[in-house]
């Protein structure tokens, strides 16, 4: 086939922006970290004045160091992941993987499950030492890490079995579709992977979440009390109210929402109940619940519902054209199927272009934080939840002082002085910690 110039070549013009878009992006992220790095430690050295009163220089410090090693090992991992994704693209690894499959078990399913079984494996042994390095030197030298090798090690058993057991299952089953449900196979696809992920939002908070954590009852009766009375004010069911030992991995603290319907629970890291007071914790859930009672739940839903059907779409066409294939360095199979290869050229390609829009769901995911926070305002006290995030921010070693740019492109929540000055308008002077309670957050 003759080729007069780069347009009459899809196959090469798909290499050339797919490798232009990862640079773009490479360049793009190495620059906003580099931001964040030179912002955060320019003001290490000192508290910002609105925090001054209640925010200690040592635990400021802790948070711009935490904060700075963070963005330097995620340095790291973006370069590392660059490399393995051209690895597996332009440089023909996904193509040499699937031909050495295909001569060792032929063609069919068992090959095709084969394949995503072997970048999946391939792919975690070669995070693995930045993921041990996280756990256990980065967050080990911060204080954060309360797991032993043994429990981490547990954690990989049951994580690999709980991917191989439902992973493997629904990639099988949507590889069956690929093959046997003409041309509108992804809109069957697409189907069957929402219903799977609404199942996964039921059934998680009791059968699989409890594989990892231990959830017991809510004991301490006055936070119980509190927490029941302001559910029933916002006019919120919850299946019950549990403590997950969150301790014995870390040191962080959290609450959140779990499950779908009449499977919804609230869950407090035991972290969190030993470093707010119960009003601290009422503003907190208060917060959470702003979130259901602005839907944002189910915004958030019906969003990956609809993004998802743009992505089997695409797919559905992409994974019939060869020059998809062959511009992205694989080389389709002749007589046999291609949907593991489609799967996957899929799921590497579309970070690095959707990767340009992310600014635009962090600035909604913002804009669902105040909107939380405004309600948590209202039903319980500003000064309450000004604490418990001060507090939050300390046990999470949050940087008070981020490069905006970066905050605009990156975080999914406000950061500390944009959103507490909305919550206190008169600054943080008059923000006080509880009794026998120290704030000094970062």
């Amino acid at each position: 086939m003759r080729e007069t110039n780069f347009f009459s070549s899809p196959s090469l013009m798909l290499s050339v922006i797919f490798a232009a878009a990862l640079m773009m992006g490479l360049l793009l992220k190495f620059w906003l970290s580099s931001r964040q790095i030179r912002h955060v430690a320019q003001y290490r050295g000192q508290v910002p004045a609105a925090f001054a009163q209640t925010i200690t220089l040592v635990a400021h410090q802790k948070a711009a160091d935490y904060t700075v090693a963070k963005v330097r090992l995620g340095l790291l991992e973006t370069a590392l992941g660059a490399t393995v994704l051209l690895g597996w693209t332009l440089l023909g690894g996904l193509s040499a993987l699937n031909a050495a499959l295909m001569l060792w078990v032929g063609a069919g399913m068992v090959q095709q499950l084969s394949l995503l079984a072997g970048f999946a494996i391939i792919s975690g042994l070669i995070d693995l030492p930045l993921s041990l390095y996280q756990t256990f030197v980065l967050e080990e030298r911060f204080g954060f890490n309360k797991m032993t090798l043994k429990l981490w090690l547990l954690d990989a058993v049951k994580g690999s079995l709980m991917s191989v057991l439902i992973g493997l299952s629904i990639a099988a089953l949507i590889l069956w579709m690929m093959g046997a449900s003409g041309g509108l196979w992804w809109l069957w696809a697409w189907c069957v992977w929402m219903g799977f992920n609404l199942l996964l939002l039921v059934i998680y908070p009791t059968l699989i979440a409890p594989m990892f954590n231990k959830f017991t009852p809510l004991q301490d009766e006055t936070v119980k009390a509190r927490v029941t009375a302001l559910m029933q004010r916002c006019g919120f069911a919850a299946k019950g109210l549990f403590v997950m030992d969150g301790s014995k991995r870390s040191a962080h603290a959290n609450a959140y929402f779990t499950g779908f319907g009449a499977a919804k629970r609230v869950v407090f890291y035991d972290t969190l109940l030993s470093k707010l007071s119960p009003q601290e914790v009422d503003a907190v859930l208060a917060h959470e619940l702003g979130h259901f009672k602005h839907k944002h739940i189910v915004k958030r839903i019906v969003a990956m519902f609809a993004m998802s059907l743009a992505g089997f779409a695409l797919l559905g066409w992409l994974a019939t054209q060869t020059w998809f294939y062959t511009g992205l360095g694989v080389m389709p199979n002749v007589a046999t199927p291609n949907d593991a290869l489609a799967l996957l050229l899929f799921l590497l390609a579309m970070p690095v272009f959707s990767f340009f829009i992310s600014p635009i769901f962090a600035q909604l995911s913002r804009k669902h934080e105040f909107e939380a926070d405004a309600y948590a305002m209202l039903q319980t006290s500003g000064q309450d939840l000004a604490t418990a995030l001060l507090k939050l921010y300390e046990d999470n070693a949050s940087t008070l002082t981020p490069d905006p740019v970066y905050v605009s492109f990156y975080y999914s929540h406000p950061g500390a002085s944009e959103r507490l000055a909305r919550m206190l308008p008169g600054g943080l002077s008059g923000v006080t910690p509880a009794p026998n309670q120290t704030v000094s957050q970062t």
